[in-house]
């Protein structure tokens, strides 16, 4: 069963941090009960540290974990380096964090790093792709007596969006969309018309492809699935997930979990669409929505 992962409080500098400290400790073939013995950290904190769950971690002692591991100076420098490196990715999203669930919050740190994105969707358009007006409609049903959270959700997802048209290194991402998504009626027929044809305009983009899951490809996995992102890094940092469900969100970063899911997304992959199909699909039931 696959494990959840508690990355409510993490950001990419602090998980690099904490994975570099665990790596050090382990090639040693310490446990964190014999580092705290002797460092007088306690086994919490270091766990935390590697986790990179630790908010508070402080450039005294990283320096001094690093040393203990006996690393070269210019590794001690770098890590030291993370370790007082704040999210400066996410001020885009400042205006209405408060407005933000903490583990959206960590997702929107994370994804903001993402080199590259491949996603799954069977209830909605991916928020990369929505267009605002659906964006809201989406949003008004989901919170609809709280106005400024839907406001801060739609401005959420216009920001991100801008990941996939940046001129400097946009995020490369592959949807694949199941075909009931595009019959789902959202708002209004003219909402979903132009919705699908943003879609179709997108996927266009050479970093950007969408395919779509036929109604004739049946269930390809054998067993219903959640949405999920699968966000990938550069520098051989090691991928995670991000699942959707109805009571919650939820991360998975343990290489086994990681695995898995790649291996549903290429079952996917393999039963959807071709793009220049997807695209005309795309298209015709765009066109249905001007009758």
């Amino acid at each position: 069963m696959p494990r959840r992962a508690d990355l409510s409080k993490t950001t990419l500098p602090r998980r690099q941090l904490g994975r570099a400290l665990r790596d050090a400790r382990q090639e040693h073939n310490l446990t964190l009960e014999q580092v705290a013995d002797v460092t007088g950290i306690s086994r919490a904190t270091l766990s935390r540290i590697e986790l990179g769950q630790y908010e508070k971690v402080r450039d005294i002692e990283v320096d001094y974990l690093s040393r203990f591991y006996c690393l070269p100076d210019s590794r001690i420098k770098y890590l030291v380096f993370l370790a007082g490196k704040k999210s400066s990715k996410v001020v885009l999203y400042q205006d209405y964090q408060h407005a933000l669930l903490p583990g959206y919050k960590s997702y929107l740190e994370l994804e903001s790093f993402a080199s590259e994105f491949r996603a799954h969707q069977q209830v909605v358009v991916p928020g990369l792709l929505q267009t605002a007006d659906y964006a809201r409609a989406v949003g008004s049903r989901y919170q609809p007596t709280d106005p400024e959270a839907v406001d801060a959700s739609v401005e959420t997802r216009m920001q991100r969006a801008k990941m996939l048209t940046r001129r400097h290194r946009p995020l490369r991402a592959e949807f694949l969309i199941q075909e009931a998504v595009l019959y789902t009626l959202v708002g209004s027929g003219a909402i979903m018309r132009n919705q699908l044809f943003h879609i179709a305009d997108m996927s266009v983009r050479e970093n950007v492809t969408v395919r779509v899951i036929p109604f004739a490809a049946g269930i390809p996995t054998g067993t219903l699935l959640t949405p999920y992102i699968i966000l990938d890094f550069a520098d051989a940092e090691p991928s995670i997930v991000y699942a959707e469900g109805v009571m919650g969100s939820v991360f998975f970063e343990e290489i086994e979990d990681i695995k898995r899911f790649c291996e549903i997304h290429e079952t996917l992959r393999s039963s959807a669409l071709e793009e220049q199909p997807s695209r005309d699909r795309i298209r015709k039931i765009a066109r249905r929505y001007e009758k």
